[in-house]
C-alpha cells in the first residue's frame, strides 16, 4: 500500500493506493490561501487513522510547480503562501515513512503509464489542464523528472512573445493562455455573460464551457485560443524530444471535444515536420483520481 498526497492550486487531496494502482481511500479539502500546510495534515491524519495504513510502506507527492525534488521544497505559482516549503520534510516527520515529491504533471505521467490513456507507449507527453498547466514525460519507456522533479513542465513554455504576463514572471506562458482560469478570465474580458444562478465568486472554466456547448461565440473562442496554446506546446515538445502521442487530462480536459476537436486542428498547423506531424492526442483516462495515482506511481510502480 502507499499513501498519495495531490496538491493543486484549487484543492488537495491523499489517498492511499494498493500495489494494483487501486486507490482505497480518499480525502480531499479546499487549498486554503493563507496556511495549506494544515490541509495537508489533516488528510494525513485521516488516512492514518484508517486501518490499512500499517501496510503503507512510502509517501508519494505530485504538487504543483515549481518544485525542487532535490531539496523536498515547493513553490507552486499558484499557492503563493508556500515558498520553498519543506514538503518533504514535514510529510516524513508527521508519518514516519521514505517520500518521494515529483512535479503534479510527471505524477500524472506516472500514472497514466501505469495504468491510464499512455500505458504500453514509450515517448509520451503528459499535461494537466486545470487551474494551473502542468506536464510530465515518458521517454524511452520510462519516466523522466529531470534533477529537479520539474521536467516537461509545459505551462511554462512560451508560446506567444508579447503575451500577457504570467505570474511565474515571464510572459506569453501556456497557462496564462489556456488554463481553466484563463479561459474564464478571458471570457469575461470580451464580453462573455455567466448563466443566471451563476454562484458566487470568481467566474469557472466550466461556465464557460456550458456557454460554448450552447453557441455562446465568446466562450468558444476562449477555449478555442486555450487549444491553440497547447497545440503549440504540444508540437514544440514533439520537436524537442520526439514524442508520439500527448495525453491531456485535469478539469478543463473534462470538457471533451469542446476541447480536444480544436486542439487536434491546431496540432495540425504547427506540428508540420516529418516526425511531429503524427502525434496523436488523447484524453486522460485516470479521470480525478489520476493525481493520487500518479503520486503513488512516483514510488510504487516498478517499471518507472
Amino acid at each position: 500500500m502507499y499513501a498519495a498526497i495531490d496538491i493543486g492550486g484549487t484543492k488537495i487531496a491523499a489517498g492511499l493506493v494498493d500495489a494494483e494502482g487501486e486507490l482505497r481511500a480518499r480525502q480531499e479539502r479546499p487549498t486554503p490561501s493563507v496556511d495549506p500546510v494544515t490541509a495537508v495534515e489533516e488528510l494525513l491524519a485521516a488516512l492514518m487513522a484508517d486501518p490499512r495504513w500499517e501496510q503503507v510502506s512510502a509517501v508519494g507527492i505530485g504538487s504543483a510547480g515549481p518544485i525542487d525534488a532535490s531539496k523536498g521544497t515547493i513553490s507552486p505559482v499558484n499557492i503563493p503562501a508556500w515558498r520553498d516549503f519543506p514538503l518533504v520534510e514535514r510529510v516524513a516527520d508527521r508519518t514516519g515513512r521514505p517520500v518521494t515529491l515529483a512535479g503534479d504533471g510527471v505524477a500524472m505521467a506516472a500514472g497514466e503509464h501505469w495504468r491510464g490513456a499512455a500505458k504500453g507507449r514509450e515517448n509520451v507527453l503528459c499535461m494537466v489542464v486545470s487551474t494551473g498547466v502542468g506536464g510530465g514525460l515518458i521517454l524511452g519507456g520510462r519516466l523522466r523528472p529531470g534533477p529537479s522533479g520539474n521536467a516537461g513542465h509545459v505551462g511554462h513554455m512560451c508560446v506567444e512573445l508579447d503575451g500577457p504576463p504570467c505570474p511565474c514572471g515571464a510572459r506569453g506562458c501556456v497557462e496564462i493562455i489556456a488554463s481553466g482560469r484563463a479561459i474564464a478570465a478571458r471570457a469575461v474580458r470580451e464580453g462573455w455573460k455567466r448563466p443566471a444562478g451563476s454562484a458566487t465568486g470568481e467566474a469557472t472554466a466550466a461556465e464557460v464551457a456550458a456557454s460554448a456547448l450552447a453557441g455562446d461565440p465568446i466562450a468558444l473562442a476562449s477555449f478555442d485560443l486555450s487549444a491553440k496554446a497547447l497545440a503549440a506546446a504540444i508540437a514544440g515538445t514533439a520537436a524537442l524530444v520526439d514524442i508520439e502521442a500527448a495525453v491531456v487530462g485535469g478539469g478543463v480536459a473534462k470538457s471533451g471535444e469542446l476541447l480536444f476537436g480544436p486542439l487536434r486542428e491546431h496540432l495540425k498547423e504547427y506540428a508540420r515536420l516529418s516526425f511531429t506531424r503524427d502525434v496523436t492526442v488523447h484524453p486522460a483516462a485516470l479521470g480525478g483520481d489520476a493525481g493520487l495515482i500518479g503520486a503513488a506511481a512516483l514510488v510504487g510502480h516498478a517499471a518507472i
